[in-house]
């Protein structure tokens, strides 16, 4: 897979030597600015022309390449990548075009790209050169990634694919706020394509006791406490409900928890826990057969949350962060557990199985029982929790919700930041009766109808009185169509939210 790295030259665009000169550019605007006015003039305005005959409009993922004469300018290729309209600019715009310059220039085999930022001068809210400098080294680093790990090349290497991206500076003091942002986004991509990797892997590769090694590894390279519990260390614990998921699994379950002092803090850590079920075939409520191998990406809340450790420890954000990671396959056997079956919490709540397969908040419910011990600032989780939130907001909107609105409105606004949009849903108590139980203390699932809201409900039950928010990433951890800077299968998500609302809450 691509490994791209990124750097900043103070030049004019024109005398920039790449296979790949990027310019953005907004739709339906008839003349070139910032640097693409400067190469137009070299091109002896060939981007003016065909900005007026309309060949190329500017659309959102909308590209064209021109091909210069030899000494007009320094690039080989000019790349003309649409913004859409320019009152609709966002960052998320500008990593969308990167993307979709990476693209291009993998089509091209340019093993290279150049990128002027200058265009966004100007625009409603400008950004800065700080945060385009971010979204750009994010986009590209997260577009370059592709996953060949068990491919077998049959006539030679692979595709070498994009090696490098160029931030064009036009002084010193833009070069600096490039460099910070750029810095920042790329090694937050890296955890994201951290997080993608582990997902992608399948399920005999990226087991509990795998996902606990490279919980290992980030703590032995960052120095971060680290503690992993086996089957025993559960059952000392107390954790009944990761336990019943795991008893008809023959792999051994793991409980990992990472702690990164960045910062001391009176008022308690902030805590992220990621679901980790390695393979969930639903257990005795099997799942269809159709589409069953995407069950390997169940575990795609714990593979965020490792990718987000990663980056905050490589970042250093003064923050004080515990990270819980409870994860076992779901299996059907001799052993597992059984719809109708009773269980007893972490926390001593008694939990009747009306389904085997809703087994993520079971292993949840544990984890964020443990959390409470922190005595935590806040808890945010996620989860490939529930099929229901899939049909409420499809693939574009992660779902939202929690016990404090102030927390659900500040991860709102990260996501929003870090282009991993979220959308609230109500935790009201008129659906809480959905998940009594006539035998035990509550059921672990409350049928169809809003059935994402009371697989929050049931989540809710086991934080206590500590702000808490959930994320149910059951349409945005996999896709078959993604953003340009992402490819068909795991996406990370919500890698980035994670960090953007650990950078927001550190520098409080």
């Amino acid at each position: 897979m691509a490994n791209l790295t990124y750097s900043i030259v103070q030049a004019a665009a024109a005398e920039v030597e790449t296979p790949l000169l990027v310019l953005p550019h907004f739709e339906g605007e008839r003349a070139p600015v910032g640097a693409a006015a400067e190469v137009d003039s070299r091109l002896g305005g060939a981007i003016a022309r065909v900005l007026e005959r309309g060949d190329f409009k500017g659309k959102r993922d909308e590209a064209l390449v021109l091909y210069p004469r030899d000494g007009e300018v320094a690039a080989e290729r000019v790349l003309l990548v649409g913004l859409g309209k320019r009152d609709d600019y966002t960052m998320e715009r500008l990593r969308r075009a990167v993307g979709t310059a990476v693209r291009q220039a993998e089509r091209l085999g340019a093993p290279a790209v150049a990128l002027s930022l200058a265009f966004q001068e100007g625009v409603r809210g400008d950004p800065g050169f700080r945060s385009a400098g971010r979204a750009a080294a994010e986009a590209a680093v997260l577009a370059a990634w592709d996953f060949r790990e068990f491919k077998t090349q049959q006539d030679g290497a692979a595709p070498a694919g994009v090696a490098s991206l160029v931030l064009i500076a036009r002084d010193g003091a833009e070069a600096e706020e490039l460099e910070r942002g750029a810095h920042f986004g790329a090694v937050v991509a890296r955890g994201e394509n951290l997080a993608r990797e582990l997902a992608s892997r399948p399920g005999n590769v990226a087991t509990p006791t795998h996902l606990a090694e490279v919980a290992e590894r980030i703590a032995g390279a960052h120095g971060l406490g680290i503690t992993v519990l086996d089957r025993e260390g559960m059952r000392k614990e107390g954790m009944g409900a990761l336990l019943a998921v795991a008893q008809g699994t023959e792999e051994e379950p793991r409980f990992i928890v990472l702690e990164y002092k960045g910062a001391d803090s009176a008022e308690g850590p902030l805590v992220l826990v990621g679901k980790g079920i390695t393979f969930d075939s639903g257990g005795i409520s099997i799942k269809p057969a159709e589409r069953m191998e995407d069950m390997k990406f169940d575990m795609s809340g714990a593979a965020a949350v490792l990718g987000a450790v990663q980056a905050i420890a490589e970042l250093k954000l003064p923050v004080h962060l515990v990270a819980l990671i409870p994860s076992t396959e779901n299996l059907p056997s001799g052993r597992s557990m059984k719809p109708g079956d009773i269980i007893r919490s972490h926390l001593g709540k008694t939990i009747e199985i009306v389904n085997t397969d809703a087994e993520g908040r079971l292993i949840l419910a544990d984890a964020l029982s443990y959390a409470r011990r922190y005595r935590p600032r806040a808890i945010l989780d996620a989860a490939t929790l529930t099929g229901a939130c899939v049909i409420a907001l499809g693939h574009h909107a992660i779902g939202l919700m929690g016990n404090d609105d102030a927390l659900v409105e500040e991860v709102r606004s990260a996501g929003e930041r870090a282009g991993e949009r979220c959308w609230p849903l109500p935790l009201w108590d008129d659906y809480r009766p959905q998940i009594d139980s006539t035998f035990a203390d509550l059921k672990n699932t409350g049928g169809r109808p809003a059935g994402t809201i009371t697989a929050g409900l049931f989540l809710k039950e086991f934080v206590g009185d500590v702000p808490w928010a959930h994320l149910d990433i059951a349409g945005t951890a996999y896709r078959d169509e993604a953003a340009p800077y992402l490819r068909k299968g795991a996406t990370g998500a919500p890698t980035r939210l994670f960090v953007e609302w650990v950078r927001g809450r550190s520098e409080r």
